[in-house]
This record gives C-alpha cells, structure tokens and sequence, in this order.
C-alpha cells in the first residue's frame, strides 16, 4: 500500500446511509469500493473529465486490480471522507492510492489500478495524456 498522504489528494464528504449497512449497521465491505469509485470519478472530474468513460475520445477505464485493508468499519450515520489521489502508472494504466477517512482516521485503505483501454476494442491504449492532466500539467478537456 502506498503512504505519504499529501494535500494534492481529492476529498469527497459522504455520509452512511441505511442501504449502505447490513443488518447489524455496519457498512457492507463491497460499499467501500463504491466510495473509492465515486472519489475516483469526482476527481476526475474536477480536472474536467466529465465522465468517467470518454468514448469519444477513444478512452474507458476498467478497475484491472485492487487491494484493500479494512481496518476498521463504518456504521450506520458515519460522515465519512473517500480520498484519492494518483499515485502511479504506466503507458496504460493510472494507479490509484485511496483511503476512507472517519474522523480524521484512516478506517480503510486500498491501491487501485485502472487500465485506459479502447471502447471498440477492449485493448490497452495510452493513458499518457490524462495522467498529466491528474498530475497538474493543465486543464482536461470538457466533455459535457
């Protein structure tokens, strides 16, 4: 897992609703991954990448690997931070360090690899240009 939290990383405000809880009110562990998703997307999307799927730019993102450490679980009511940053990656792929934050405390934490592939083809295709844009090399484009 990757450390050395910075102040780049995104921080999205969420709140446990009674959906995200199992019957003992405790959030279900497949939730977490939901949170990193959106963290992932609101991200994203404030460096003008409206989707999280750019078709018209030949882009998609597929999740091709992940690995989480639940440390300690979220209950019903919980105002929860899911934070993401970027951490990495290669030609193709763009890696993820995410965490869930509970009163300031890390209570999950993941690294998440999201391959760019092609729409059309499902094939790897460079990732280059957005991870840029995510690392601060200027604005993305607007895809409304």
């Amino acid at each position: 897992m990757s450390g050395g939290w910075s102040s780049d990383e995104f921080r999205l405000p969420l709140r446990v609703y009674i959906e995200d809880t199992d019957a003992g009110g405790i959030v279900y562990y497949v939730n977490y991954l939901k949170y990193f998703e959106r963290a992932r997307t609101e991200l994203m999307r404030s460096h003008g990448f409206a989707r999280p799927a750019l078709p018209e730019a030949g882009l998609m993102f597929v999740v091709n690997s992940l690995q989480v450490d639940y440390l300690s679980p979220a209950r019903l009511d919980d105002e929860l931070m899911a934070c993401a940053r970027l951490c990495g990656g290669g030609r193709a792929r763009l890696l993820f360090a995410q965490r869930i934050l509970r009163a300031g405390q890390d209570i999950c934490r993941a690294e998440v690899s999201v391959a760019c592939v092609s729409p059309a083809t499902g094939k790897p295709c460079a990732a280059g240009a957005m991870r840029a844009v995510l690392n601060g090399g200027g604005p993305g484009p607007q895809t409304d």
